[in-house]
């Protein structure tokens, strides 16, 4: 379990600091005078609103911008009682992207709901006794009226009551399951972290949900990948919402360890979860409102109609193969890095692993480990880091002492410009960790990166899911020699027995494994639902013009239609917020489109549809 820091111990200053300025903020506010509000932030300070204000999230920076959104939505938020949460981590100095400042976590309502909120002060450059914001997050908890049933709402009803005579808990779970009598509100594609961290929120929510996953059971989309798969960030980063793994559990977890969780919280969490269901795409109903979709299940093909459709099938869904010179002409066996398994087969004979990202790397260490003649072809730089102590780094928050909900809330309040300068900064010192891998590899030719812009592996995988690699010990083969090294461009084409390099000589293979990554999603959104359905909603992952990922975690332009999709730490803090939009979609509060006019709050929450809560 981590420490909760007490509020005892807060420094009674910097307490007095942020309490007094939420509330001439407030006071501001009131008095919608926003130019007043916007004078409280340092000249370049940051506004990240997620759902508070907006209903997107979104950053503001600069006075003027702030000014602006404030006065587009006063009106309907009439944003209330701010003060610091004396149930959370008190108020504290702490350094964030390079800069001193008081980091403290407060709470206030608005007109819908109840809302957490994270302020960074920083000295006044003029007046040195004073304080500023120089980041301000405000951040939807929950929807009045429609909060999680959890804790003192916990269930009570008839599904949990002693009815003899009658069907059990188990009769009822295994009905709901079956929608003979009725839709889910959403589906969701895929059952993998993004897909169940999803499905617990929105049934806390009382949102009727289907997870649909093509795999025979429950976990088998880590369960089936490499035998020797462990994962690369620590335990107590990685747990899913509601469910934290005990603290008995190794600091890494093995895949199939993982595997099997995911199977209890399936069950722990009531998830409704067909297996071995392909999703098979369809159509969405403009005038009718809901999606017209395909599954194939147990042989036979059936058509549901929810709402909304979640897509959750991972950052990048499709395989991507290459067409590479003379590849039909190979005689050996060719698998993509998500379809291998392990390197049994493999002992005494060769190999080529063609990418030099995590897959690539792990896939040749585990043939090397069976025995295998591997060697690794690297297409483009590659980042390199170690998995300990660089890898994590980006995660040292979370070992600082605060609870799991607080370190959440901290993550989803950095904006764009705080989260890269933070990854600068890490760059130099990861480098200076690695020094003796990285100066091996470039003796032995190995092409290295330290990201665009400088700004390391995590913002290579927030801008395109790869392009790295977390060293558990691969390197050290590389550089020995005992995993071989080639460049892509010094291939000229396959041939029956390996591929041809440009000296003439002969690179021996009898497997080929194509570690060369995944198309991206819209790819996947055009094959389930056409051009039109694509190209509307456009790309996902990767950072956006507004700074934020594009179609994650929020209304798309295509209505109905949202994705998830990232690290299990992504999946647990972003399902929240999804699953509240998509709750006020059900309530009829927001529109299920991101183009839709700005809405308007409702007058009474009672006021929004009801029944979204299915079975």
């Amino acid at each position: 379990m981590q420490q909760r820091v007490s509020p005892a111990v807060a420094d009674a200053a910097v307490c007095k600091a942020a309490a007094d300025w939420l509330d001439q903020f407030e006071a501001a506010l009131a008095a919608n005078d926003f130019e007043a509000a916007a004078g409280l932030f340092v000249a370049d300070g940051h506004w990240r609103d997620v759902l508070a204000y907006t209903w997107h999230l979104h950053t503001f920076t600069g006075r003027n911008a702030i000014v602006r959104a404030l006065a587009a939505d006063a009106q309907r938020t009439a944003a209330h009682g701010f003060e610091l949460n004396s149930d959370r981590t008190p108020p504290r100095h702490v350094v964030r992207s390079g800069t001193q400042t008081v980091e403290s976590i407060f709470r206030f309502e608005t007109t819908l709901g109840r809302c957490s909120g994270l302020l960074r002060l920083v000295a006044d450059p003029q007046r040195p006794d004073q304080w500023l914001a120089w980041t301000l997050s405000t951040t939807l908890d929950e929807i009045k009226g429609h909060e999680e049933r959890r804790g003192s709402r916990r269930p009570k009803g008839d599904n949990y009551a002693r009815r003899f005579g009658a069907p059990n808990w188990l009769d009822d779970r295994v009905g709901a399951q079956r929608y003979q009598d009725h839709e889910p509100a959403v589906v969701v594609v895929g059952g993998g972290q993004a897909g169940l961290a999803i499905a617990a929120r929105l049934g806390q929510l009382g949102v009727d949900t289907l997870v649909v996953d093509r795999n025979e059971r429950v976990g088998d989309n880590w369960r089936n990948r490499y035998h020797s798969l462990v994962l690369h960030n620590e335990v107590h980063v990685n747990h899913l919402p509601y469910m934290p793994f005990p603290d008995t559990w190794p600091t890494y977890i093995p895949k199939d360890k993982l595997a099997n969780w995911f199977e209890s919280y399936v069950d722990a969490m009531e998830i409704n979860f067909w297996t071995a269901t392909e999703f098979l795409g369809g159509d969405y109903d403009e005038a009718a409102g809901h999606w017209r979709v395909k599954v194939r299940r147990e042989g036979k093909e059936r058509l549901l109609r929810p709402r909304h459709i979640v897509i959750a099938t991972g950052v990048n869904g499709i395989p991507n193969l290459p067409d590479l010179p003379g590849l039909s002409d190979f005689a050996g066996e060719v698998v993509h890095s998500g379809a291998y398994g392990d390197g049994q087969q493999w002992q005494d004979r060769n190999a080529i692993v063609l990418g030099t990202g995590n897959s690539g790397h792990d896939v040749a260490q585990d043939l090397h480990g069976y025995g295998a003649k591997v060697t690794l072809v690297q297409r483009s730089p590659t980042t390199i880091v170690s998995v300990e102590p660089s890898g994590q780094l980006v995660y040292a928050l979370y070992s600082e002492g605060p609870p799991t909900e607080d370190c959440d809330l901290v993550t989803a309040s950095t904006p764009y410009p705080l989260l890269k300068r933070t990854c600068e900064l890490l760059v130099d010192v990861m480098a200076e960790h690695d020094r003796e891998t990285i100066d091996g590899l470039h003796r032995v030719g190995f092409r290295m990166d330290d990201g665009e812009d400088r700004t390391g592996f995590q913002m290579k995988y927030l801008r395109r899911g790869g392009g790295y690699y977390m060293d558990i010990g691969c390197c050290q083969l590389v550089i020995n020699g005992e995993i071989g090294l080639a460049q892509f461009d010094e291939l000229t084409h396959f041939e029956e027995n390996g591929a041809r390099l440009a000296d003439g000589s002969l690179l021996p293979a009898d497997l080929l494994v194509l570690a060369t990554g995944y198309a991206g999603q819209q790819e996947l959104m055009r094959r389930l639902f056409g051009d039109r359905v694509a190209d509307r909603a456009g790309p996902v992952w990767g950072f956006g013009d507004d700074g934020e990922l594009r179609n994650m975690w929020k209304r798309t332009a295509q209505p109905g239609l949202w994705f998830t999709a990232g690290s299990l730490a992504q999946c647990r803090i972003f399902s929240k917020y999804l699953a509240l939009q998509l709750k006020a979609c059900e309530e009829g509060l927001i529109s299920p489109s991101l183009n839709a006019p700005t809405e308007q709050f409702a007058g009474s929450v009672a006021e929004g549809r009801s029944g979204s809560s299915g079975s």
